[in-house]
């Protein structure tokens, strides 16, 4: 009884520890491949050397070479995010983004624009919502976000993914190109081309920059292309790495076009350690428990139930009899009636009398007394 007992006990140890693995694998892993809600702000600085860029002061326009600092800072809106509501509530969450771009001599900031949007927790893309908006004039703009804006999705694939492009206000694909080691990281690259696209612009800013930049001209477009290199952790979906080679061009219907922007902008030492850290940092943890942790798990609860079902067959031990000391341990017959001596004072009541076909061996032969006549005893 006592070895069933414990086996039970072993059996319903490993069965807990199988459900406990299932558990991390289909309900703790899914929920940590999710951007939290609690998500720390992140910065990331991208360089731009000897880069060409327009530069309005006071009123004053100009178009300058320095070098240039790109900072962009992601910072998770709680509060909005609990207040979502219907289809976007628990799978969204809200961020704010703003960038500024300065000169690294100077210190001069040279263009700023800020941003609101909701993203997929999981697939890491911008989704509709009615209070998004961006600001890159002093006047925020309704836009519909589309497509990866800062994040891949977690587990990406070597397949191609849109991505919003801000000065177009839409998507536009980047292909995979390969796997590419960045700190000891495999990051899978992709490349965005855009060529020769009209900014879709106000009119009233391109007549101002014809004005100051091209006298005569009454109208122009500014001819945008960028070609975008992003290198993502495949694993989290998070941007270890991102170059842009942009060009702005003013294009008039008169006159010699206007290069207003020409720069490659690449993250950052700095940038690249950091955001590769943390990707390395998430990895482990998705592993440990997604993986390692489980895989523990079933080994050792798969021990238990072995363990229960070979301690459960395990024999009993044989039961030992025990007597009084000094009592004949002799055996007794059950078929044996049980004998009265008539003379009491010839010794006590005796109820083991072996017969004398027994082969039980003892000190002298016994033989069973028979009862006669008194003489015959004597005789005896």
């Amino acid at each position: 009884m006592k070895h069933r007992a414990v086996g039970a006990v072993l059996f319903g140890g490993g069965v807990l520890l199988l459900a406990l693995a299932a558990g991390l694998v289909f309900v703790v892993k899914p929920a940590m491949t999710k951007l939290p809600y609690d998500l720390d702000p992140s910065t990331s600085v991208a360089e731009a050397k000897g880069a060409t860029f327009l530069q309005i002061t006071n009123g004053a326009v100009d178009i300058d070479q320095a070098d240039l600092k790109s900072t962009i800072l992601v910072t998770p809106d709680r509060d909005k995010t609990a207040a979502l509501s219907g289809d976007l509530a628990g799978d969204t969450v809200v961020w704010r983004v703003g960038q500024t771009v300065d000169r690294t001599d100077t210190k001069e900031l040279v263009s700023a624009y800020g941003a609101e949007l909701a993203l997929d927790r999981v697939s890491g893309a911008a989704v509709e919502w009615n209070d998004q908006f961006l600001d890159d004039s002093g006047t925020p703009e309704k836009v519909s976000f589309a497509g990866q804006v800062y994040k891949f999705p977690f587990n990406a694939e070597q397949s191609n993914y849109e991505v919003f492009d801000r000065d177009l206000r839409q998507t536009r694909m980047a292909e995979f190109k390969g796997t590419e080691e960045i700190e000891g990281l495999e990051t899978y690259r992709y490349e965005q081309v855009i060529t020769d696209e009209k900014l879709p612009l106000p009119a009233e800013r391109i007549a101002l920059l014809l004005g100051a930049l091209v006298p005569g001209a009454t109208a122009g477009d500014i001819v945008y292309s960028n070609t975008r290199t992003v290198w993502v952790d495949p694993v989290t979906g998070s941007y270890i790495k991102v170059r842009e080679q942009q060009q702005k061009v003013l294009t008039p219907n008169t006159g010699a076009p206007v290069t207003l922007l020409d720069a490659d902008f690449v993250y950052n030492d700095e940038t690249v350690t950091a955001s590769a850290d943390r990707a390395k940092s998430s990895r482990g943890q998705l592993a440990i428990l997604g993986v390692w942790a489980p895989l523990a798990l079933v080994v050792l609860g798969l021990a238990l139930i072995v363990a229960a079902l070979l301690f459960s067959r395990r024999p009993a031990p044989a039961a030992v009899g025990t007597h009084r000391a000094g009592a004949d341990p002799a055996p007794t017959r059950v078929d044996q009636p049980a004998v009265r001596d008539d003379d009491r004072a010839a010794g006590p009541l005796t109820d083991e009398i072996p017969p004398a076909s027994t082969n039980w061996r003892s000190e002298e032969p016994t033989v069973p007394l028979q009862r006669g006549t008194q003489g015959e005893a004597e005789k005896r």
